[in-house]
């Protein structure tokens, strides 16, 4: 095509770069329509006119995967470049104007959408300016996204343990409990010792979750092997699968915040559970946060201790007179010491 990929600076448009570097990051139209809050046809389109004007094809069909060219790789690393340098202009505006206004970005993992988006909401309401962009996916997308400095801060029940440096500062008590359908056999019982729970059916979270990993790590300090007998990737999903009577789960206690009091699963009262885990904020070494991303850092530390509060209330409610812990505490406040790892 004459003049493509001449005077790119005039042919190309901020607004096809972004759907570029979306859909290059998410190897998928769609995840990077709904990320941009656009029609498939209309990212298409733009990414269509984005290659004219390139003069070469950026992407290649493989099977059912979406590749990037070599000139796909070459535009992409141009776009996180310009998209970097323009995220930098605007935290050296956010420092001059303080929090009037600019964007805090996070990635979190699925179990903190309970969790986040309180605090955010009593942030905003703090700064009514400052723009958020929320991204919840699994955790293996969160250390991808981390790796990739992506955002701008991210949350997370388990620290990364290899791989990137990171600074991984507890913000708030994680606690994970044992959940049942109501009417359950355990459901009255007080301090049922974890071997009782190798013979019930048990639904568990993905490989590679934080909370699976968890479950697994105290069945295997104590020999055991839990029955699991199904694999679920959505909290939601595995709640369902628990009050319909297919078994019994561990979750985080703050999947059940909505709902609180009309909860639909019981609690059952294990050794070892409520399992004191903790969320973090974490975000690679030697970042430089922004104003923005460091208010909010020390504004979920703050938040941190009233939520260990609201955790504690939340037990109390849903497990049965005499159950709990000994000293009646679902969740420890985070320390608002950093945790270098």
């Amino acid at each position: 095509m004459p003049g493509a990929g001449k005077d790119l600076a005039r042919r190309v448009t901020l607004r096809q770069l972004k759907i570029f570097e979306a859909l290059a990051r998410n190897r998928s139209v769609t995840r990077a329509a709904e990320e941009l809050y656009l029609t498939q046809p209309t990212a298409s389109m733009q990414v269509k006119k984005l290659a004219d004007a390139v003069g070469m094809p950026l992407f290649e069909q493989i099977g059912r995967q979406v590749h990037l060219t070599e000139a796909g790789r070459e535009l992409y690393e141009t776009c996180v470049e310009i998209f970097g340098s323009l995220d930098r202009l605007e935290m050296q505006v956010s420092e001059m104007e303080g929090l009037k206004r600019g964007t805090l970005k996070m990635a979190v993992v699925t179990t903190a959408k309970y969790f986040a988006p309180h605090v955010l909401g009593h942030f905003k309401q703090k700064y009514p300016g400052i723009e958020v962009s929320l991204k919840v996916t699994n955790r293996e997308r969160v250390l991808e996204q981390l790796a990739l400095n992506e955002f701008d801060l991210y949350i997370m029940g388990q620290k990364p343990e290899e791989g990137i440096e990171v600074e991984a500062v507890p913000i708030a008590p994680n606690p994970l409990v044992v959940m049942a359908p109501h009417g359950h056999p355990l459901e009255d019982e007080t301090n049922i010792p974890l071997e009782r729970l190798i013979d019930e059916p048990f639904i568990a979270r993905e490989a590679g979750s934080g909370i699976r990993q968890a479950t697994e790590r105290l069945f295997d300090a104590a020999g055991l092997q839990p029955n699991v007998i199904m694999e679920l990737s959505s909290n939601e999903a595995i709640k369902h699968a628990v009050a319909s009577g297919l078994g019994i789960s561990a979750l985080s206690l703050h999947s059940l915040t909505l709902e609180g009091s009309n909860s639909p699963v019981g609690l059952l009262d294990v050794e070892g559970f409520p399992m004191d885990r903790t969320w973090y904020a974490v975000y690679p070494r030697g970042k430089k946060l922004s104003v923005i991303a460091e208010s909010f850092l020390e504004f979920m530390v703050e938040e941190g201790f009233n939520v260990g509060e609201q955790m504690d209330a939340l037990l109390a409610t849903l497990l049965k007179p005499g159950q709990g812990s000994s000293d009646g505490s679902a969740a420890k406040a985070a320390s608002p010491a950093p945790d270098r790892s």
